[in-house]
């Protein structure tokens, strides 16, 4: 162990660990927008700047390749297809009543009781380990694609089907509100020329 590593302790953070503090309160100020916004679309934008602060905390972490499937899947893939939904279904681009149910204490105590219970589950299960910048590189592509494609197929498989048949139902509701939209309009010039 290096005199500097026996220096560091929790009292004297370092620029990564303050730049990592300081990404993660504005990942998590993104991320209460998302869920508070009234207004779709904005939801959907401020969804980009969770999940882009989020492959900001992957890069500090030293795990380059991780942080670039989170650019391109999530943000590049998963945010576009969710936009492409929002208008194919022809979501109200303003201010939605809808979205809100008034669950908002329920909503809230669920969602406080979960974070206590990862963090907790979190901090006891890594109290005493220490990433060792020194070592071997945990978060290459060649490990993360060796732990991808023999652990975590099955997951990510049914995360595309479920990502397609999302953009499936997506059209499904925009032709079907297209086609009783058409057959209004076209049914009341019929009905006009009856009357003369």
């Amino acid at each position: 162990m290096t005199l500097a590593a026996a220096s560091h302790g929790f009292l004297s953070p370092t620029g990564v660990e303050i730049a990592f503090v300081l990404v993660g309160i504005a990942t998590l100020g993104a991320a209460l927008q998302t869920v508070t916004s009234r207004q779709l679309v904005h939801a959907a934008l401020w969804l980009v700047v969770a999940l882009g602060g989020v492959a900001v905390e992957y890069l500090l972490l030293t795990a380059e390749f991780i942080a670039w499937v989170q650019v391109l899947i999530y943000v590049g893939s998963v945010v576009v297809l969710l936009l492409f939904g929002l208008m194919l279904t022809k979501a109200p681009i303003g201010p939605s009543p809808d979205a809100d149910s008034g669950n908002r204490w329920v909503a809230l105590t669920v969602a406080g009781a979960s974070a206590a219970a990862l963090v907790w589950v979190v901090v006891d299960a890594f109290r005493a380990t220490w990433i060792d910048l020194d070592g071997t590189v945990q978060g290459s592509a060649e490990v993360s694609g060796r732990s991808l494609f023999r652990f975590w197929v099955l997951p990510f498989e049914a995360l595309s089907v479920l990502l397609l048949a999302a953009l499936v139902g997506a059209i499904v509701l925009s032709r079907r509100g297209g086609d009783a939209k058409g057959a209004a309009e076209t049914s009341a010039p019929a009905a006009g020329e009856e009357r003369h």
